[in-house]
């Protein structure tokens, strides 16, 4: 059922605070975590990203669809956000890749949506306040009855959504984006190496840039065992990026202990996977207030920053990380969080950014030739 852009829609936060706007997408209401992107551009991107699973999303950039939508720009074949916060909406789209509108496409995925609302104010009541559940209606609901199911959603802390969002069975990927930076790089060995990609929510322009430097992808449910990925023969091992709460994935944490046994067997992981890595060599991690989401955050720490695109809303806790076996490489010098991991006596590392974004610099696109050339020294 289409949504008229003008029908009314209310975003209700779990501390009572109320945002009155219209509707856009579907007609429905939908709960979640709300939390907010400050990118300002790659709507479609963050919109398929699988680490935004049971998330309500609230994009800082004023606009949302002027560009419309496209099959090249997807991270995952579907949506996975629960619902979509936006200042204004673009009902005609201009660029020449798109193929439909975003009010279209939100509608044919069944995505709810709110506009029309100061997302300036709900931004700052997010920084003080902290990211917390809320809901999305745009059917008639009252604010009363919102209420009454909020009180009802469970928080993010303790949720394993992993394991809802991975791939069902196990498949092999050898495609690079179509855009010319992201294509195969010249003068690779001609053998591919061999890969097995935990997917814990991963995105497509992940596999595509391991393909690019030289992988060959075989990419393995969340609740892979050890078994399951040796019996592959890999020279390396992936660890995706994913949602949740890292400390909930026990399967996934159980597999990188067993991985980190393995001297000589090179370990790479983003985002959830870097958290994996650290609670298996014996860290914690805990949740941030309001997260990291956007395409600018600095991370570094011997005088070499990199620009980097982040979506996440855990983090390693320092203290916890056994300075014996790990070091600390990378700090997000926005609030010295750790941003990068790397184990002093393996080939085994994790950063916590997604250093295939490239969001205009691609400073930390050097991370998979680290992870090929570990599977070099080890071949």
């Amino acid at each position: 059922m289409r949504v008229p852009l003008k029908k009314p829609a209310l975003l209700l936060l779990a501390d009572g605070t109320l945002f009155e706007g219209k509707a856009f997408g579907r007609i429905g209401t939908v709960l979640g975590e709300v939390v907010f992107n400050t990118g300002m551009t790659g709507y479609q991107e963050v919109l398929t990203d699988p680490s935004y699973s049971g998330q309500l999303v609230c994009f800082t950039y004023p606009e949302l669809g002027n560009t419309g939508v496209n099959l090249e720009d997807q991270e995952a074949s579907i949506p996975h956000v629960k619902g979509v916060v936006s200042r204004r909406i673009s009902e005609i789209p201009s660029n020449w890749r798109s193929t439909d509108s975003l009010q279209n496409w939100l509608e044919f995925h069944k995505v709810v949506g709110i506009c029309d609302i100061d997302t300036r104010a709900l931004v700052k009541h997010l920084r003080e306040a902290g990211a917390m559940n809320g809901v999305i209606s745009n059917n008639g609901s009252t604010a009363d009855e919102l209420f009454e199911l909020l009180k009802k959603t469970p928080l993010m802390e303790g949720l394993n959504l992993a394991e809802k969002v991975t791939t069902k069975k196990s498949y092999k990927w050898d495609k690079t984006c179509p855009v010319e930076f992201d294509k195969r790089l010249k003068n690779l060995n001609t053998r591919p190496y061999k890969v097995v990609a935990i997917d814990f929510g991963i995105k497509r322009s992940i596999l595509n840039r391991l393909v690019s430097h030289g992988c060959e992808v075989d990419v393995l449910p969340a609740t892979a065992d050890f078994q399951d990925v040796m019996k592959l023969e890999p020279e390396g091992v992936f660890l995706s990026n994913g949602p949740g709460d890292p400390a909930a994935v026990d399967k996934g944490i159980s597999l990188a202990k067993e991985l980190i046994k393995q001297k000589d067997l090179p370990v790479f992981g983003i985002c959830l996977g870097h958290q994996i890595l650290g609670i298996a060599m014996g860290g914690s991690t805990f949740k941030l207030p309001y997260g990291h989401r956007g395409l600018n955050h600095p991370c570094g720490k011997t005088g070499r920053v990199e620009i980097t695109s982040q979506n996440h809303g855990f983090a390693l806790d320092a203290n916890s990380i056994p300075n014996d076996l790990v070091s600390i490489t990378h700090l997000n010098l926005n609030d010295s969080t750790v941003a990068a991991i790397a184990f002093r006596d393996r080939p085994i590392f994790g950063v916590q950014y997604h250093p295939e974004a490239s969001p205009g610099p691609h400073d930390a696109d050097h991370h998979f030739a680290r992870f090929v050339a570990h599977m070099a020294e080890h071949r």
